[in-house]
Order: structure tokens, then sequence, then C-alpha cells
């Protein structure tokens, strides 16, 4: 990616930047250019940094999002703040040019930026790509090109009633609770089985069990609702 041109940020009234309170009380913790390279480059797991000032009214608007976000994926990304009148010389090197912009670093390096206030769901759409996937998931888009390409054979795993109103195309209908009796069958399907439900949660504690027994099975990540979401055939 092309890192953001030289700062220039807004300031408050008169020119001058708002005066600095240092840390704050939400969810997403401040990082300055003290301990910038411990919590950030040195993170295990990807940041998510969002560049930020006092006086910024759409980074205070924005802040419950943030806040929120940062609690929702606890554990799996690190979400921080850098004031850019505390921490100039990060702002500098980063050629953040307005705040807030936020960016996404993961694998020693900046992945992506956006500049402006976002929401949580895109803030999900920055930091997805560099989540650890559990063995077996398959995103959306990658299962619809391996079924156009007849690779694999996906078993809707919801009762019959429900895959009888809506299932992914060519999809078969095997109840979860009937999978481990008929793993042969799966396994006579034309191609990799591919299981999935509504949401994925069950279909992933399912792949995880039958992993642990020698039998891994690909599962939809996300689930038909992940499906729907990305705009993706429905076969009814």
């Amino acid at each position: 990616m092309t890192i953001l041109g030289g700062f220039g940020g807004k300031r408050g009234p008169g020119g001058e930047a708002g005066s600095a309170k240092g840390g704050g009380s939400g969810a997403a913790a401040y990082v300055t250019e003290r301990d910038f390279e411990r919590e950030v480059l040195r993170s295990e797991v990807p940041v998510l940094i969002e560049f930020t000032a006092d006086w910024c009214e759409p980074c205070k608007a924005i802040a419950p999002e943030v806040d929120a976000f940062a609690r929702e994926m606890q554990g799996k990304v690190k979400v921080v703040k850098i004031d850019v009148d505390k921490s100039p010389v990060i702002a500098q090197q980063l050629r953040v040019q307005s705040v807030p912009t936020f960016m996404v670093l993961a694998e020693g390096r900046i992945q992506d930026a956006v500049v402006g206030a976002i929401r949580r769901k895109k803030m999900q759409e920055l930091v997805e790509p560099f989540l650890p996937r559990a063995a077996g998931a398959l995103k959306p888009a990658e299962l619809a090109q391996l079924l156009a390409a007849g690779a694999v054979a996906v078993i809707d795993t919801r009762d019959a009633a429900a895959y009888a109103r809506a299932h992914l195309p060519g999809a078969v209908n095997i109840p979860i609770d009937e999978i481990e009796s008929r793993l042969a069958e799966l396994h006579m399907l034309q191609g990799q089985p591919v299981v999935y439900c509504r949401s994925g949660d069950r279909t992933k504690e399912l792949g995880e069990k039958l992993a642990e027994q020698g039998l891994p099975v690909a599962f939809l990540d996300g689930g038909l609702l992940a499906w729907e979401a990305e705009g993706l055939p429905i076969q009814r």
C-alpha cells in the first residue's frame, strides 16, 4: 500500500492543538512514542491504530465504536490510539495527514489505511485478512470458487425444513446430529465435503471434533449468514 502524505492535521480553535489529556478510560489504550515499539511493532496479534487528537470532533463521535470493537476483538486484535499532538514523530514517520486515520499493522508492517471516521463493520474488514483462521475454515468467496470448479460437495447440516427454505446451490442435507453416523456417506460425495450451518458456530465445533478423531472436514466460516452477506447465490 501507499502510506498517506505528510502530516498536516486540522487544529483546534485558533490554530493551536487542543490540550492533551493523555490516556483516556476507553477499552482502546493510548500508545506513545515511548511504548510504540513494545505495544505495536512487537505485538503478537494484528494491531488496529487510530490516529486521533483531543480537538478532533469526529474522533470523539466514533470513540464508543472504537472501544466496542476493542472489547469485541480482545485477544485477537490489539486496538490502540495515538494522539498526533503527543506523538508527532510517529505521525510524521507514517505520514498521517489528518485525523482520524486508521492503520492496520500486521506481520511487522503497515498493511492498510483508511482516512476518516469509520464504523465497526469497516474496522472488521480492515483486520479480517490478518486474523487467525480455524483449521478447515473456508471464507464464502473461497467456497464459491471451489463450487464453481466442482471441487467440493456442500452439506447443509440444518434441519430439513430450514434446508427446504433456502440452501447453497447443489447442497445436500444431512442434519448435524446425524453427521458422525454418516461419515462414510459424506466422503462418497463428489468432491471434498464442506459442511455449513446457519452461523458457522456448530459446524466449526463439528470440524474441530472430527479433526481430533483424524477425520478433518472443511466448513463454511460464518455459515449461511456469511454467504448471504456476501450476496452469493441461494437455491430455494
